[in-house]
């Protein structure tokens, strides 16, 4: 018997020379090269790198060889795929970076372009100049005052000293929560919160209380069943019309700017004595158009001064009313349109612009007032 075959040349097998091996790698190395983009890459692979390549057919044959061949053979073929396989891996990375630099530039947005925008829209002017005016009193030291807006006709009224025959208790200007004599009415001011607040709170009292109030008004220009009051109240020893003057100026520098005048008229309220109507100096003619027929002023008519609010020294019967000695406390209140500052801070003419929903008329104030 025969011994194996020892002098079997393994560069007989064409596919496993030496120079046949290099070759596919160097076909390899050149296709990945000329691939300009993954795709191409991916069947360049295909061709040279996978199943049916070259490459693998080499290293099928290698299971034919003698024992003494197939290590050379296998080391070389080995050697050849790992090398297939760096150039292959090295050339991804090269066209994986070069691909991932075209989609940003192509994708690229121009933030300096203008675009089309869903429109901001605002908060409602109402709601941020009453939020300006409580801050104005909570940097003063007064605490705000909350209460129901359905609100007992005994807090709304009799403790108001508004006797049983007044005007404004009849259904003409008050809204009933059911019937005239249910005892609910949606209150017609927010002074029912003062009303509470002397119940309630531990005396000296500084508060001060914005909120919606309802009267039986047909809607205008100048007029809403549906508005906005902010009214404050002060109870201490010693208070004067000289307190309640200082603190209605500052309020009014606050939202009509340093300069603004004020003045006190007499006037007539059943909850405050003496009382008085709140004027404000004209902001638009400070005054010159009195008596001046040539600087006619739409704003206040010419008559230099505008009604602002109501104000006075709150009635001793209301203050007994709630417990309070009159021998030993005294107090003033004031209270003014949220609607009326913003006709004059800001130049609305018609209070319907207020209440129709009308983004167009919200937008234009953003989100400050």
């Amino acid at each position: 018997m025969s011994g194996p075959n020892t002098n079997f040349d393994p560069k007989q097998v064409a596919s496993l020379d030496v120079d046949a091996v290099e070759a596919m790698v160097a076909d390899a190395r050149a296709a990945f090269a000329a691939a300009d983009d993954l795709d191409a890459l991916k069947a360049a692979r295909l061709a040279h790198a996978g199943d049916r390549s070259p490459l693998a057919l080499a290293n099928r044959e290698i299971g034919a060889l003698p024992p003494a061949a197939k290590a050379d053979a296998g080391k070389r073929v080995g050697q050849a795929r790992a090398a297939v396989k760096t150039a292959l891996e090295e050339r991804e990375v090269v066209l994986t970076q070069e691909r991932d630099a075209r989609v940003l530039e192509s994708e690229a947005v121009d933030i300096t372009l203008p675009v089309g925008r869903a429109a901001v829209g605002g908060r409602h002017p109402l709601t941020t100049l009453m939020e300006r005016m409580a801050d104005v009193f909570i940097s003063m030291g007064y605490d705000i005052a909350e209460g129901p807006e359905a609100e007992a006709e005994w807090a709304n009224f009799d403790a108001l000293n508004v006797p049983p025959d007044h005007p404004a208790r009849t259904m003409q200007d008050t809204f009933y929560v059911e019937s005239a004599d249910s005892g609910v009415v949606l209150r017609t001011q927010t002074s029912p919160i003062q009303i509470r607040a002397m119940l309630e709170r531990p005396l000296p009292i500084y508060v001060v209380a914005p909120g919606r109030v309802y009267r039986t008004d047909e809607l205008d220009a100048t007029h809403t069943p549906v508005f906005h009051q902010i009214e404050g109240l002060a109870v201490d020893e010693g208070l004067t019309m000289g307190d309640l003057k200082g603190t209605l100026d500052h309020l009014a520098r606050q939202m009509f700017g340093e300069g603004i005048v004020t003045r006190l008229r007499p006037s007539y309220f059943p909850f405050t004595e003496p009382s008085a109507e709140v004027d404000l100096e004209c902001f638009v003619c400070r005054g010159a158009s009195v008596g001046d027929a040539s600087r006619a002023c739409r704003t206040c008519g010419s008559e230099g001064w505008i009604e602002w609010g109501g104000c006075g020294m709150v009635n001793p019967r209301v203050l007994a009313a709630v417990g309070i000695d009159t021998d030993v406390y005294r107090g003033f209140a004031f209270g003014m349109g949220i609607e009326r500052t913003l006709m004059f801070r800001n130049s609305v003419t018609d209070m319907r612009d207020m209440v129709e929903g009308d983004v167009r008329f919200t937008t234009a104030f953003g989100v400050d007032a």
